[in-house]
Parts: structure tokens; sequence; C-alpha cells
């Protein structure tokens, strides 16, 4: 699989920068399982690609434990059908590494009528608790 990967709108994967390994799978295939070799291993490295952007380079680079990113797939019976599964999972680690960062929360005091409630409420309790005792 030489063609390349789509991972964002504005990032593609060159099917040059993208190393396939195949091997024996251990999965379900019956008789041909010990001839095919239907694993699949995808390796991408994120420090030597031309593909991202350096800002999201960077940020990829900071998430990941690791500058290459290697996947692989041996569910399926067939190496096209783990090769498949091999690429969207790259893609979707990929997209999770180049995401941008969530919004700050904005730190917020209780409303007026919140905290009165919370404290009707710890009086009441305290009430209660109170009116049990035998003094």
């Amino acid at each position: 699989m030489t063609e390349p990967i789509v991972v964002t709108d504005s990032v593609v994967i060159p099917g040059t920068e993208l190393t396939w390994r195949f091997s024996r799978s251990s999965g379900p295939g019956g008789q041909g399982v010990n001839t095919t070799d239907s694993r699949v291993e995808l390796s991408f490295d994120v420090a030597a690609t031309t593909a991202l952007p350096p800002a999201l380079k960077a940020r990829a680079l900071g998430r990941l434990g690791s500058p290459v990113i290697t996947v692989a797939a041996s569910e399926h019976r067939s190496q096209l059908r783990n090769r498949e599964a091999a690429a969207r999972r790259l893609v979707q680690r990929l997209r999770e590494a180049i995401a941008p960062p969530p919004k700050r929360r904005k730190p917020t005091k209780p409303t007026r009528g919140s905290v009165e409630r919370r404290l009707a409420a710890k009086r009441h309790r305290a009430e209660l608790k109170r009116l049990r005792r035998a003094d």
C-alpha cells in the first residue's frame, strides 16, 4: 500500500513515509493461518516526516511517547483488511496527537442562590440531628 493516507484535510501522509511489515497472524484463519502473512505492522516516523507542519509536529512529538508510531492489526483473515485496519488506527492515533489542546476552563463562582440553598440544607440536616439527640 504505497498510496497516501489522509489524516485531516490539510495533513496527508505520503506512502513513501510509511513502513509496512507482514508476519504470520495468530488469529483466525483455519488451514491458511500457517501459510499467509496476514498480520500487519505499520510504522510512521513523526520526527522525520515532511507531511506535518512544524507546529503540529512539535505538538505530536510532545504528546507521543516515541517519535515513531507503530500500530499492528491481526484481527482479520486477509492481509488487505488488516492493512486497512492498521491505516485506520494510525490515522486515529495521529489525529489525537495533533489535536488542539482543549480550551481552558474559566473559573466561576457559585451563584448566591446555590450557596443559600446549600447552607439551608446544612442547617436543616443539623436541626434533624440535634432533635434526635437524647440530651
